[in-house]
């Protein structure tokens, strides 16, 4: 299908769709009042709020508002994101010192606007081009937000100002929205989620006008056809050529800004019910799981898609950048919510224990750039000569995603995505009240007790998730054991709850050894194990066998020492010589997210372990 035969279609989808909107809401009295993590993620959940969030100097982020002299750099994205953290943080924790810092960081970004409605910090004569309207995206984004949290409307109409500003510049008979900026247009376009949220609070039809535009823009000669090079299943890696200057326009592979986009179809296609639309997303995010998610759960080098989980087990450049460890949870946890299938939550699950966990510093002062599977992590450099970087500004958004999707409802069902020591106040239909708490130190151990305290006894659903790695799973309610539990989706529960009543789940924690362009790696449930040389048992990087049976490797747990959350020893038979002794040692291992956290070079740690050939298994096959 070529763009223009896409272009066509699209044009007779938008007509339809503007028939339709509105039909896709959701009426539900659902929802969740109150989550409390606690535990390992809790504490740095908290941490993350506390050392990240709170300490940020906010009017730092405000002050290059105040000017309007930049020409091609990406300050104005940096409140924008943290706004987004610090409301997402207040949701869950409901500290007033820090609604305290929201409002008067709102105050002051608000302050800035012009008469024209644009906010932002780039002249008059620069405008549209490198990172400018991405950063209004931001600044909409975080308006809107703060609307959301206070009802503020002043927030709401300065939103609608900076769009209304932008449609002014950008548009039929004006600049195409995707010639600007870098990334064909990606950065630029992505602004179609902003644009849709102000559809949805002020039903005013020129925002879906505009949004219904932006996505037909993708598909001109100019733009970055995410429609057709879906439609036409094309690997996420592979839809442009590779470019000559790789920070430039002709970079159709950034991944932040890619998923971005999709981001805001899935907006546009809640409100029309356009099918292409989650069909090419889904497309798209089955490509991404395919051939980029590594070990870890998140992708990318240098900030692209660039075939990496085939290439996971290679020591790369700049891999895992937490924006896009971000993004790629946020569209996961969309589609999710919208399609209801479990095996995005597990891909969030991975995500979260691994890569998102292992971008926090120990001190939590710090959120990484970057966090390569082997190495060692250290602090991103400052950007835009500001005292931050897009990370540091986006990562808490992650940790405060967390409790969001640990439990979520949809009329009578209550889905539980994240198993952690937790506690969840709910609210169903009929202002029925219902209260969950999670008894357990998974993924420490296998078993999970939740606790079902209704103020009434309810009738409701209680859907646990299966992951798609626990090859056994086991459900008991009130010690009376249930059959049918199938790995890879939700086991649903409807009964009439009473106080008392109590679910266990026991998974299958058993230890997978996972092999790759002779590469070895452990797995344990959603944990990814990683050698650190703060064990001092050996050199990290030596080639060697890890013993195992049917796939599984014999884990003994330790004790664990301060630097990790958790610790085992492996079965290894270590480097080339097979002479003399050859009883496999007990090597150390940790989780992932603790090797390496205290960010210092003399302390190395890798997941990927170089696996020695042994040619009597191995059959010559000349290349």
């Amino acid at each position: 299908m070529n763009a223009a035969s896409v272009v066509k279609g699209l044009s007779i989808i938008f007509f339809c769709s503007c028939i339709l909107s509105g039909t896709a809401q959701n009426n539900s009295t659902s929802s969740v009042k109150h989550v409390k993590i606690s535990g390992y993620i809790g504490n740095r959940i908290d941490d993350c709020i506390e050392h990240r969030v709170k300490a940020q100097d906010v009017e730092h982020l405000v002050e290059p508002f105040r000017h309007h002299e930049e020409k091609n750099l990406w300050q104005s994205e940096f409140w924008g994101k943290w706004i987004q953290g610090a409301i997402a943080s207040y949701r869950y924790n409901q500290d007033a010192e820090l609604y305290k810092i929201i409002s008067d960081a709102a105050e002051s970004l608000m302050a800035t606007q012009q008469e024209n409605g644009y906010i932002g910090n780039y002249a008059p004569e620069y405008q549209l081009q490198q990172w400018d309207i991405w950063g209004r995206k931001y600044t909409s984004l975080g308006l809107i937000a703060w609307y959301d949290l206070s009802g503020d409307k002043k927030a709401l109409d300065a939103a609608c100002r900076v769009i209304d500003h932008l449609m002014t510049q950008v548009g039929p008979q004006k600049v195409n929205i995707v010639t600007t900026g870098n990334y064909v247009g990606m950065p630029s376009s992505s602004i179609l989620e902003p644009v849709m949220y102000l559809y949805n609070r002020t039903k005013e039809q020129r925002y879906l006008d505009f949004a219904n535009y932006i996505a037909e823009q993708w598909e001109t000669p100019e733009g970055p056809q995410l429609i057709s090079k879906a439609i036409a299943d094309i690997p996420v890696a592979n839809r442009f050529p590779h470019p000559e200057s790789w920070f430039s326009r002709e970079n159709g592979q950034k991944a932040y800004e890619m998923m971005s986009c999709y981001e805001g179809l899935l907006e546009l296609y809640k409100v029309t019910g356009n099918p292409l639309y989650l069909t090419v997303v889904e497309k798209t995010v089955g490509h991404i799981i395919r051939e980029e998610i590594n070990i870890a759960g998140s992708g990318s080098a240098f900030e692209c898609w660039y075939g990496g989980h085939d290439r996971q087990t290679q020591p790369t450049y700049h891999t895992m950048e937490t924006c896009v460890t971000f993004t790629w949870m946020q569209l996961c946890n969309r589609l999710l919510q919208m399609t209801g299938n479990s095996l995005y939550a597990d891909y969030m699950e991975k995500t979260i224990y691994n890569a998102l966990m292992a971008s926090l510093k120990a001190d939590a002062s710090q959120i990484a750039k970057y966090s390569p599977l082997e190495g060692w992590r250290h602090e991103g450099e400052e950007q835009c000569g500001m005292h931050i970087n897009c990370c540091n500004a986006n990562g808490p958004r992650a940790f405060a995603m967390i409790p969001q999707f640990a439990y979520q409802v949809k009329e009578a069902r209550i889905n539980v995505n994240f198993y952690a020591p937790s506690e969840a106040e709910i609210v169903l239909p009929g202002k029925k009240e219902i209260s969950l708490k999670q008894l357990t130190d998974y993924p420490a151990t296998d078993k999970i007790e939740l606790e079902v305290s209704p103020v009434k006894e309810t009738v409701c659903t209680i859907a646990l998730r299966i992951p798609a790695w626990s090859t056994i799973a086991e459900v008991t309610i009130n010690g009376q054991a249930e059959k049918g539990v199938l790995q890879g989706c939700y086991f649903p529960v409807t009964r009439k709850w009473k106080k008392g009543d109590k679910i266990t789940l026991q998974l299958d924690l058993r230890a997978r050894l996972i092999e790759q362009n002779q590469a070895q790696a452990i797995v344990r449930g959603p944990l990814v194990l990683a050698r650190d040389s703060r064990f001092n048992d050996g050199f990290v990087d030596e080639t060697s066998v890890i013993v195992s049976k049917d796939g599984f490797v014999e884990l003994t747990p330790v004790e664990v020492p301060a630097f990790a959350w958790l610790a085992f020893t492996a079965p290894m038979i270590l480097g080339t010589d097979l002479e003399g002794d050859r009883t496999p040692r007990q090597i150390h291992f940790c989780d992932f997210a603790s090797a390496g956290n205290t960010w210092d070079k003399l302390q190395r740690y890798r997941v990927w372990l170089p696996k020695t050939l042994n040619v009597m298994n191995s059959p010559y096959k000349p290349y």
